[in-house]
């Protein structure tokens, strides 16, 4: 039994923390919404997006703001099915990490195993132990820290301490890639005094492998001063020119002074194609991981071995090193084509350059090596930027072919082709490389023709009038050049407007040049770049063309400010002369006529008669003239001819069809089109035309050919027709004031 009034009390309570949570509530939920509506932001707000929006909205990000011809471009580097096998390993990895821990134990053990076991065996490794990583430094620095744990016995006791009595040194071809000294120094803790860069050989072999004599008296200095060699890494293909290091004597070298010695490079791939000993490049053990799901990084390589088989993997890489001799045979042939290879049998990397001081295939080496002067530092500058400018024209035309660039110490910019790593990604052929071949004989005469021309391209714009040569050691090109004009003191501003006309006026001409406004970033301000040039380039006329429309441009400009100011002026002189007209009308019709009624009446029973007048504001003269002429005549008058439009003093006839700026093709069996043309010379010189030749049978006449006599005047008063082809003078131009 419960008190009445206790039992009152206890339901005004619930109902009073009711009424209190529900005002709770209320201001949470109100405090809820205006948070989500400030702070959280858009995609996440509500209760979520389909997944076909966020597909899209992938999409969106993977292309922005691409064209329909880029994303078809850009959808040939596909996966292909063989691709798609190691994306679903990258899924399924991704959901068996939620296994249970016992399950997921026993797979991942399966897969390093089989892994494990598979690459051993294609690569012909014996008693080897993986590690798979995404990062690719990251299989060094395990190396690097499995060695110094089993160097220094006391490292995992004492750490650091013991490294500082003996320190460690780590030996790296210069050759190697950029930055991973100071990488693995910065991952490891240790100064950079314990990295160790090899130069490569300078005087004998090859120029890209490690220099073993200076490797060998680097490390007994070093074990002399305290000092304990511990690593040596080595290139089976140097990341930029494929070059493998001598591995066999960096092998011994490394066992006398009881040295780690870890390869890297794409070379390593062709151990699955023929027998090289194992102990070159066998791992150690301990390269482990206590986290499942770390393991599971090998996944997507169990699966993509699986599917590929042996022959698969083996056929793979004969494929790639196929597409590289192939290519490598027809870069035999090539002229001003230098190849960089280490191995022509068998290197899966090709790497070459146009050089215009490399021997003539089918000429005398030493006759070239006489007349070819070696190339300076401005010229060696020049042809990396060609080179640039060949594999980016390379890589456009033939996107299936890989090819980028690289920089080389000692050979500079150069084009590389690599298979091993691209072909199976962009689906490499042999046509395609037949393709890359026929596309670089294209381009290789226009790198050789414009590298002769710009010379002469330089000469001439400096000795030209109002033009400026600006060197610019970047442009892949004829040149740049800027119109400076005839006025010294012409402010940028008016310089800037009149090269933009200049700009627009030369891409409006029919010719093979590219006339630009030149790189996005770096470039001069205010200058014209000129593209590739052609062998037929007529550099004169280029250049007095650019010349002559510069001074057009200007000439143009200036004539429309001194016309600006002359109607200005014309203008207030018209209203003074209105101003007076109207009194001398007041003087002349009285002031009676100007009252309104009065008027009206006063004109109705006598009118007055006034001629005429007004003003005719002349622009060629910059002056006011009387229209009496105008009204006696009922026509206005021609006034002065307009000075003629500066042109260039080359515009010589050209042949149909033939673009701006070429020379004329003289052949023998075109007479026809030849004698043409120099008729036309002939006239525009003014000079009699003598006949060069005669039909068979007759012979040429040696007189020039006279007029029989003169024109009468005409005396009709009617003007003759104009001809077709003639030049007719235009009126000048008027504006008539009344």
């Amino acid at each position: 039994m419960v008190d009445s009034t206790l039992a009152e009390m206890g339901k005004n309570l619930n109902e009073a923390m009711k009424l209190l949570e529900d005002n709770q509530r209320k201001v949470e939920e109100e405090h809820e919404k205006k948070y989500t509506r400030k702070d959280i932001p858009g995609p996440l707000q509500g209760s979520g997006q389909d997944m076909v929006s966020i597909l899209q909205l992938v999409q969106n990000l993977m292309h922005g703001d691409e064209d329909e011809e880029s994303l078809q471009s850009y959808r040939l580097q596909n996966v292909g099915e063989k691709g798609h096998m190691a994306l679903l390993g990258h899924s399924l990895a991704a959901y068996i990490s939620v296994l249970d821990r016992e399950r997921l134990r026993k797979l991942t053990t399966r897969i390093l195993s089989d892994t494990t076991l598979w690459l051993c065996r294609l690569f012909r490794f014996e008693n080897g132990s993986a590690y798979y990583h995404e990062d690719d430094r990251e299989g060094v620095l395990k190396i690097c820290r499995l060695v110094i744990h089993s160097r220094y016995e006391d490292y995992t006791t004492e750490g650091f301490n013991v490294l500082y009595s003996k320190q460690p040194v780590i030996y790296v071809s210069s050759a190697a890639r950029s930055g991973l000294g100071q990488s693995l120094c910065n991952q490891l803790g240790l100064p950079l005094s314990c990295m160790c860069h090899v130069p490569c050989n300078t005087m004998f072999g090859s120029q890209h492998q490690m220099d073993v004599a200076l490797l060998d008296r680097l490390i007994k200095e070093d074990i002399e001063s305290g000092k304990l060699p511990i690593l040596l890494v080595a290139n089976a293909g140097t990341p930029g020119a494929g070059h493998t290091d001598k591995l066999g004597r960096l092998k011994e070298l490394c066992e006398q002074h009881s040295m780690w010695l870890h390869v890297e490079g794409v070379n390593l791939a062709t151990l699955a194609l023929g027998y090289v000993s194992s102990s070159v490049l066998s791992l150690a053990a301990g390269l482990t991981s206590s986290q499942a799901v770390d393991k599971l990084r090998a996944l997507p390589l169990w699966l993509s071995l699986q599917y590929l088989g042996h022959n698969g993997i083996v056929e793979r890489i004969k494929h790639a090193s196929h597409l590289s001799q192939r290519l490598l045979e027809n870069l035999k042939n090539q002229d001003f084509i230098k190849t960089s290879v280490e191995d022509e049998l068998s290197s899966p990397v090709v790497v070459f350059k146009f050089s215009p001081e490399y021997p003539h295939k089918d000429s005398d080496p030493m006759l070239q090596a006489t007349q070819i002067p070696p190339m300076t530092g401005n010229e060696r500058y020049i042809c990396d930027t060609f080179n640039q400018w060949l594999g980016d024209q390379l890589a456009q035309l033939v996107p299936a072919s890989g090819v980028d660039i690289v920089e080389l110490e000692d050979e500079g910019t150069c084009v590389r082709f690599s298979p091993l790593m691209t072909s199976a990604v962009l689906g490499t052929e042999v046509q395609d490389v037949d393709q890359l071949v026929e596309c670089l004989k294209m381009k290789v005469p226009v790198l050789t023709c414009t590298l002769q021309l710009r010379e002469e391209f330089e000469h001439q714009v400096r000795r030209t009038l109002g033009l400026a040569f600006v060197e610019d050691l970047t442009w892949p090109g004829l040149g740049v050049i800027r119109y400076e004009g005839q006025n010294e003191d012409q402010q940028e501003k008016d310089r800037e407007k009149i090269n933009a006309g200049l700009l627009k006026k030369l891409n409006e001409l029919e010719s093979d040049l590219v006339f630009s406004l030149g790189p996005e970033f770096g470039g001069e301000k205010n200058c014209i770049y000129i593209g590739m040039a052609t062998e037929d380039l007529d550099v004169s006329e280029l250049v007095e063309t650019i010349a002559a429309t510069g001074r057009e441009i200007e000439e143009n400009s200036r004539l429309l400010e001194n016309m600006t100011e002359v109607v200005r002026k014309g203008i207030e002189e018209a209203q003074v002369q209105l101003q007076k007209a109207n009194e001398e009308r007041l003087l002349e019709e009285g002031l009676l006529r100007q009252i309104p009624v009065v008027g009206s009446v006063l004109n109705w029973f006598s009118p007055f008669h006034a001629s005429p007048k007004g003003q005719t504001f002349n622009l060629t003269a910059g002056s006011l003239e009387s229209t009496e002429s105008t009204y006696a005549s009922k026509a206005q008058g021609s006034g002065t001819t307009p000075p003629p439009t500066p042109t260039s003093s080359r515009n010589k006839q050209r042949l149909p069809g033939q673009k701006r700026f070429r020379r004329s093709l003289r052949n023998s069996d075109a007479f026809s089109e030849t004698s043409s043309v120099s008729h036309a010379d002939d006239l525009d010189r003014g000079e009699p035309r003598w006949p060069s030749a005669s039909p068979a049978g007759q012979e040429a006449s040696p007189d020039p050919v006279e007029p029989s006599e003169p024109l009468a005047p005409d005396t009709t008063g009617e003007k003759p027709p104009t001809p077709a082809g003639a030049d007719v003078t235009p009126p000048e131009p008027e504006v008539s004031l009344r």
